[in-house]
């Protein structure tokens, strides 16, 4: 590691697939190389394809191998590698690694950062009472906090108590350079999924209770039924793993939509595949700052999302009634589908109109200098 510069322990559950991953992929190959030095330490491991996306060479990474249930031996294998690594900065994420900053003090780290990205499916809105005990509890530990949506700032103000001057809201970048309307590439889907008339929906997430994609399932299969002079031209892509697989191709088949709906899988290039989407959709039970709608926006796709999380704050506001729903709301989330059919200059002028927000709002600079001023701190 460069001795001229801040050396970021980053601790993330695992370094995998997912939106707050990105945010750390995006965070490390725009923060500058010659200031920054980073280790990623995980509870569980890394995916090495995923890994790949950070391009630069000033990152190392070191698994805690965590095993299931209470592990209490975790705190002593911190232990040993903070006192190996003696990082400037511990950046600790969301409830899984939270207690890693009780070693952290321990081991005297000089800045301490703790990031509030998004409520597990068993603690939605930070409602787990054991949780919540547990965020008061390390309060102490921690110097300065990192909330990207408006509700997890609130909830740290309100809820856990901590001072104003802690709170550093700041909200996750895009690259719009990458993520942008564009020719279209073969990126292996079926035939039936790439004539120019179709109305493809669109969603990328791990297929996970929380995320929801049973609900946009169910939607779309009514959307289908209500629309049967149209049903030809319906399509839903569902990108992503996870244990709900099993169960949503199930249901597809079941309704009779195998040639409708196409299961993606994990995918590594995921802004060459939404120049095939038309329409993005979000269906989460909760959400901190969403990557994926970000990434939609830039891409030129209009989102219709779930009423949760820090997704109100990413979309346009004059379009928060058409295309924010409850999570619980299927009728609602098939209406806000429903605008696009037959719609293509409502589709090209909201195409328009959520990139241009996106870029004026959400670039991957602005997110990157803030954090560059709060890890500055350290020098302060």
């Amino acid at each position: 590691m460069s001795q001229s510069s801040l050396h970021i322990v980053h601790v993330v559950y695992r370094f995998d697939t997912g939106g707050l991953e990105n945010g750390v992929v995006n965070l490390i190959n725009s923060l500058g190389s010659e200031e920054y030095t980073h280790s990623i330490v995980t509870l569980k491991g890394h995916n090495a394809d995923f890994a790949a996306r950070i391009k630069t060479a000033n990152v190392k990474y070191y698994d805690l191998v965590k095993r299931d249930g209470n592990d209490l031996w975790i705190f002593w294998r911190m232990n040993q590698l903070l006192k190996q690594l003696k990082p400037d900065i511990l950046h600790t994420r969301n409830t899984a690694t939270l207690e890693m900053q009780l070693v952290g003090w321990w081991r005297r780290v000089k800045l301490r950062i703790h990031g509030e990205h998004g409520w597990d499916v068993n603690d939605m809105h930070g409602q787990n009472p054991t949780y919540r005990k547990l965020r008061k509890l390390l309060k102490p530990f921690i110097h300065q906090y990192v909330a990207l949506s408006s509700e997890a700032k609130l909830y740290l103000l309100n809820i856990i108590k901590v001072k104003p001057n802690r709170i550093n809201h700041i909200c996750n970048g895009v690259d719009t350079n990458k993520f942008s309307p564009g020719e279209k590439d073969d990126v292996g889907l079926p035939e039936n999924f790439m004539r120019p008339e179709l109305l493809v929906f669109g969603t990328v997430g791990r297929l996970a209770e929380v995320k929801n994609q049973e609900f946009l399932l169910e939607s779309f299969i009514t959307l289908v039924k209500r629309h049967v002079n149209n049903a030809n031209n319906l399509r839903l892509i569902i990108v992503g793993d996870g244990l709900l697989l099993n169960s949503l191709v199930a249901r597809t088949t079941s309704a009779g939509l195998t040639k409708q709906v196409y299961f993606a899988g994990n995918r590594s290039d995921v802004a060459q595949l939404m120049k095939h989407f038309n329409v993005f959709v979000l269906p989460s039970l909760a959400e901190g700052i969403s990557n994926t709608i970000l990434e939609a926006m830039a891409s030129g796709l209009p989102v219709i999302a779930t009423q949760v999380g820090g997704n109100p704050d990413l979309i346009k506001q004059t379009l928060h009634e058409s295309h924010l729903v409850k999570a619980t709301d299927g009728l609602a989330m098939v209406s806000a589908m429903e605008q696009y059919i037959d719609r293509g200059d409502l589709l090209r002028l909201n195409s328009k109109e959520v990139r241009e927000h996106c870029k004026q709002n959400f670039s991957i600079d602005t997110m990157v200098n803030k954090y560059h001023q709060l890890y500055q701190t350290f020098n302060a």
